[in-house]
């Protein structure tokens, strides 16, 4: 599964951000905390190069969190500011703007020297499609300024928003890169929502999902669908004591593959089984 979606408004949002950069003191990249490597855009650090960095790993409900302390500790040892947070509930936020004032101290102490009066922070916040940028401004600014949604790349156009006092943030478009070389990376952006359904095979996508939860959680993979399946039996075996279970049959008594296909991964997204991080550290190469 090679995808190649590079819509022409994203290479435009790329130049935008490159052209922006010296307006801001910290850049916030957003990224998911189910898959805190994946969601990150290579790109990004070529653009945005030595500026100081809040790492923002969202949705952090729904990730592992011994996981994700790991990746938090990642990002450190990169020399950035990470925080994890819950946008959609409003939890951690703080966070966020206590991070960019320990980004920001040095260049704010050298501003103070010079005689320059305080100002707010300004910040850009770039991350893929998806990862939840515009709820999370919507919670900083505590109003609705940026449009949300679950399709993958609702925020068309950059725009300032004041957060505070102390805060002002540049909404950038999401951005993808040209090409996912890594079929992996396709199939942990697709099981998260990240990439619409349309341009992936879900059946891909579902025994990628399948296959996880029978290494990371096998039991609770069978606890949640009330079956029993041994772990080495074929997918497909799987496929039908799921969907037998949940009563997800054609005509015949055939099962409904698309329709255990689009559950597995719906549920998967949504947390329904479980809390996970797909990007497991030990098992990549970073």
């Amino acid at each position: 599964m090679v995808i190649q979606w590079y819509p022409g408004h994203m290479a435009k949002a790329k130049r935008e951000v490159a052209e922006q950069l010296k307006k801001v003191d910290v850049v916030f990249e957003l990224v998911d905390a189910r898959i805190p490597y994946s969601s990150r855009n290579p790109m990004i650090d070529d653009v945005i190069q030595q500026k100081p960095r809040v790492v923002i790993l969202n949705k952090k409900d729904m990730a592992n969190l011994k996981e994700l302390e790991k990746w938090e500790s990642y990002f450190k040892e990169k020399g950035y500011y990470p925080v994890a947070i819950d946008a959609k509930h409003g939890k951690g936020l703080k966070l966020v703007e206590q991070a960019a004032i320990k980004a920001t101290q040095e260049k704010f102490e050298r501003e103070k020297k010079k005689g320059l009066k305080p100002r707010a922070i300004r910040a850009m916040i770039v991350g893929i499609p998806n990862v939840g940028k515009s709820t999370l401004i919507n919670k900083l600014a505590h109003k609705s300024i940026a449009k949300t949604g679950n399709t993958p790349g609702v925020t068309k156009q950059q725009q300032w928003i004041k957060v505070g006092n102390s805060l002002q943030l540049l909404d950038t478009p999401g951005i993808l890169w040209p090409k996912f070389e890594d079929q992996l990376v396709g199939k942990k952006l697709s099981i998260t929502g990240a990439i619409k359904d349309s341009i992936v095979h879900l059946d891909e996508v579902a025994i990628y999902g399948l296959e996880f939860l029978k290494t990371h959680h096998y039991e609770g993979l069978k606890n949640h669908y009330k079956i029993d399946v041994p772990i080495e039996a074929e997918n497909i075996e799987w496929f039908d004591a799921i969907g037998r279970r949940r009563g997800l049959l054609r005509s015949g008594n055939e099962v409904d593959y698309e329709a255990v296909i689009e559950l597995i991964i719906h549920e998967i997204r949504n947390a329904k089984i479980g809390t996970y991080t797909f990007d497991v550290i030990k098992e990549m190469e970073v």
